[in-house]
């Protein structure tokens, strides 16, 4: 149990630093280990960006930063948690995405593959079938693909996995296809515009173009986990995921203090030994300290550049933040009155381009500027689950991507959202007239409220190829070791990466307590060393 040493310290066999998601996967399989816990948040409440509150008006439940969690549900670390023991439960909506053009045509996702199949069809002939073939090879992929994004790099079992089902010709083509623009993937995989249009709108979850290398596999794997799972919502908002993993956490004896702001990893003899919280406490990790926080907090801050390699520190000067984002939630008198119907069952909706669209949008960003037309990621929260708002009323949100800066002018967050409101307008006109409540979250209120989320930025890093595997968060080994023994990064600026799946403190869980087995920990802890070494020196 937690205790406090002659030295006044507070003594753990495990300190985590952040109560996000990540950090609270981390704790509770330490926790399950055997291991005392504690985590220290320097906020007032836990969660990170899987929080849900009322903020537009009374009875209407927002979720405050992320929503829908196709990868969640699948993902093998959080299934491992039985979270559904601690009151999570899911919901799905009736359709799972709907994508509206500018000409009021849609293109839908919806788990019957059929259904799916059919909204292809009306864009061109054929292009049902060709989903329907496409999906079936996804299923074939599917489980040791998961595997495979959900463990410590290498994927070695994921890999071998997939090696046996695909043979090496699959291998290849199955490697070429996630390097792929997801604008060359819609065109190899259909002849018509729904089809891309709904990859593409999922790759631009991330903050990737439809031209850069790697988007393909993020629209491919969403899309794809829409068809065969859904995009589902927990009943009663994100906060349930939070909520579960604490319970399961303190039903374990770990312990979480908030407010606890940690200021500084202490380092003796190269080994983490454990951290000091901005007013002053301190607490020693007699096995491992993690963090969920980004990998230049982590490193510049909390550690400090004189305690790592020189060259780690001049390679996490080219670390590149995925873009900043503006957030906007609705309480709505009424369901949002589309023009085109389709979309009135779809839980997201994908709003305000066709591919072209998508990509001007995109270059527009990349110039560092604000695009006129915004493309927008709007959800439906009360048609994926009633209990977000009362009957005959709608709990809605909206986020865009905006180039990423540190800092942003309130009127310029204010003009955008006018931009955001005029695209929703022009979809559902008189949608204006149905708001009761509105929340507006920018990238200031964002990381005012996660600490995580620096600049309004909600992947803990780009996407893009350069930033992944063995290059995330710099080049490196792409695991959760850090150059400081016992001290491992727990967060989504780590392998593989943003999502609401687990997996980053799921691997710095497992490393921390590989690290410490009495018979091969110190095998472990050489092995690492040294490839730090011809990595960093």
């Amino acid at each position: 149990m937690i205790s406090r040493g002659s030295t006044g310290a507070e003594h753990a066999d495990a300190v985590v630093i952040g109560a996000g998601h990540n950090g609270l996967v981390a704790a509770n399989l330490l926790a399950d280990a055997g291991w005392d816990v504690v985590v220290l948040e320097a906020t007032g409440v836990p969660g990170g960006a899987v929080r849900s509150a009322e903020v537009t008006a009374p009875g209407y439940l927002s979720d405050l930063f992320s929503s829908f969690y196709p990868l969640g549900y699948v993902s093998p670390v959080l299934r491992g948690l039985d979270l559904d023991r601690h009151g999570l439960a899911w919901r799905h909506a009736p359709d799972v995405l709907a994508h509206l053009f500018p000409d009021d045509r849609a293109a839908l996702l919806n788990l019957d593959p059929s259904v799916t199949a059919a909204s292809l069809e009306t864009f061109a002939p054929g292009d049902g079938d060709r989903w329907l073939a496409a999906y079936d090879q996804w299923r074939q992929v599917s489980g040791p693909l998961t595997e495979l994004i959900t463990t410590p790099f290498p994927p070695v079992r994921g890999g071998l996995r997939l090696l046996r089902r695909l043979r090496t010709g699959g291998a290849l083509r199955l490697a070429r296809r996630m390097v792929l623009p997801v604008r060359r993937f819609g065109a190899e995989m259909f002849d018509g515009a729904g089809g891309p249009a709904l990859l593409a709108g999922s790759a631009l979850h991330t903050d990737l173009s439809p031209e850069e290398a790697g988007s393909g596999l993020y629209g491919w794997l969403l899309v794809m986990l829409g068809q065969q799972v859904g995009w589902p919502v927990p009943v009663g908002g994100a906060q349930r995921i939070t909520d579960a993993l604490v319970a399961r956490l303190t039903a374990r004896g770990g312990r979480i203090h908030y407010a606890a702001r940690v200021d500084r990893v202490l380092v003796a003899r190269g080994r983490a030994m454990g951290v000091r919280t901005v007013g002053g406490e301190l607490w020693r990790a007699r096995r491992a300290v993690l963090a969920d926080v980004p990998a230049p907090a982590l490193y510049l801050d909390l550690v400090g550049a004189s305690a790592l390699p020189a060259r780690l520190v001049a390679d996490l000067e080219r670390f590149r933040w995925d873009g900043s984002t503006v957030k906007v939630d609705w309480a709505l008198s009424a369901p949002v009155p589309w023009t085109n119907r389709q979309l009135a069952g779809a839980g997201t909706v994908h709003l305000g381009a066709d591919l072209d669209g998508l990509t001007s949008y995109a270059a527009t960003l990349s110039r560092g500027e604000l695009p006129r037309d915004p493309f927008l990621l709007v959800g439906q929260m009360s048609v994926a689950d009633p209990s977000h708002s009362p009957p005959g009323t709608e709990s809605l949100w909206a986020y865009t991507h905006l180039p990423f800066r540190r800092h942003w002018r309130a009127e310029e967050i204010a003009a955008h959202v006018e931009r955001m409101e005029a695209v929703l307008e022009a979809a559902a006109p008189g949608f204006r007239s149905l708001v009761v409540g509105r929340h507006v979250a920018g990238p200031a209120e964002l990381e005012r409220d996660n600490p995580s989320l620096v600049g309004g930025a909600l992947g803990g890093g780009t996407a893009a190829p350069y930033q992944q595997l063995f290059l995330r968060p710099v080049p490196g080994l792409g695991r959760a070791d850090t150059p400081v023994d016992r001290l491992f990064l727990a967060s989504a600026s780590a392998h593989p990466g943003g999502g609401v799946h687990g997996a980053p403190g799921a691997n710095a869980a497992r490393a921390a307590l590989a690290r410490d087995r009495a018979l091969t920990g110190a095998v472990y802890h050489r092995a690492i060393a040294a490839a730090q070494d011809a990595v960093y020196r």
